[in-house]
């Protein structure tokens, strides 16, 4: 089935793996119930998009054995040259038939965590907008030969105000006061981030025993992964959130190329925004830190954003195996104790 915002393409292959069927359904629970309550243990193939974690579930509820494939693999079927809804339910079906792996099947959270995980989101949309409007009024003053207070984020909407030069608070002022609105509500989604983290989801307070970790991190990190036993290595997890290089090697050339960036682009930046405190000056001695600062100190090209990168990929490495054996951080560990920090 291939999904769409309104509309989804259903291609229905027989056993011989001709095409019995072809035709367009709406996109809303009612009509895909009534189309495959007909084909209760079929196999569905449809790719990952904004609608597929509810459709997933409600065909799994109807007897179906759900493939959601990974667009990021699917190159026969979105860089072809001549690409249409019909051909790709199409090829989506043969692909199933002729071999599921190919689909790179992922697997969507459960619908609890995923509510959960919009908490976090909204939030991050609300920090990304007070910046860019605190960002907008200090060059706004900038640009008027001026200069407001230096103060933190949380503090801005009420030190700036008598910092701001007359001429500017009658248009400035009605967006200190949306950075002020800003703020509180930020604030009242980090209590019920903690909140959240505290009743639902204790396993949290492992993760935040590495400074650099805090609660919106820690509790990506669980909801994101939702079950540590869905990896067999904590290996996997640096490349599951695509923080491991891509490769490209043929014959004797190997080359050295940028992370695949595969996975949730979100908790990869908090990742990496935790990797880049723990070797920033506020950072405590710990065996992460040293780690990255090794990598640091070998130079060459862009060698600090390789060492938080690869300090992000270890970190999301310990926080699987914290998780997955209860234990506490040590921050500075001997081999006899623990091989936790040695993974990478």
């Amino acid at each position: 089935m291939d999904l769409g915002d309104k509309n989804h393409v259903v291609c229905v292959l027989n056993a011989e793996g001709d095409i019995a069927t072809e035709t367009n359904i709406k996109n809303d629970r009612e009509s895909i119930k009534t189309l495959f309550g007909k084909y209760k243990n079929a196999t569905v193939a449809i790719e990952a998009s904004t609608h597929s974690p509810w459709i997933s579930r409600q065909l799994a509820s109807l007897g179906c054995e759900v493939l959601v494939g990974n667009p990021r693999k699917l190159r026969a079927i979105w860089d072809s040259d001549d690409k249409t809804d019909k051909r790709d339910a199409k090829m989506l079906a043969q692909i199933a038939r002729f071999d599921p792996k190919l689909l790179y099947p992922i697997t969507h959270r459960g619908k609890q965590a995923q509510i959960d995980l919009e908490i976090l989101q909204a939030r991050d949309n609300l920090v990304k907008n007070r910046t860019n409007l605190i960002n907008h009024v200090r060059g706004s003053v900038k640009a008027q030969g001026e200069r407001l207070l230096s103060c933190s984020t949380a503090s801005f909407h009420n030190k700036v105000v008598d910092s701001l030069p007359e001429f500017l608070k009658e248009t400035l002022m009605p967006v200190v006061t949306i950075i002020g609105h800003l703020t509180e509500q930020i604030k009242a989604y980090d209590r019920k981030i903690d909140h959240i983290s505290k009743e639902q989801y204790p396993e949290t307070e492992l993760l935040l025993g590495i400074k650099g970790v805090g609660a919106v991190t820690a509790l990506a990190f669980v909801l994101i992964l939702e079950d540590p036993e869905r990896f067999s290595k904590s290996r996997q997890v640096g490349s599951f959130l695509g923080l491991t290089p891509r490769r490209d090697q043929s014959g004797e050339i190997d080359k050295q190329l940028r992370i695949t960036k595969a996975g949730n682009p979100f908790l990869r930046r908090l990742l990496v925004g935790a990797a880049q405190y723990i070797m920033g000056p506020f950072g405590e001695d710990c065996d992460l830190r040293r780690f990255g600062l090794r990598l640091s100190a070998r130079g060459g090209k862009n060698a600090k954003r390789r060492a938080v990168v690869a300090v992000a990929r270890k970190l999301a490495v310990l926080l699987h195996r914290l998780w997955q054996h209860g234990e506490m951080y040590e921050p500075i560990h001997s081999n006899s104790k623990s091989k936790l920090a040695k993974a990478a």
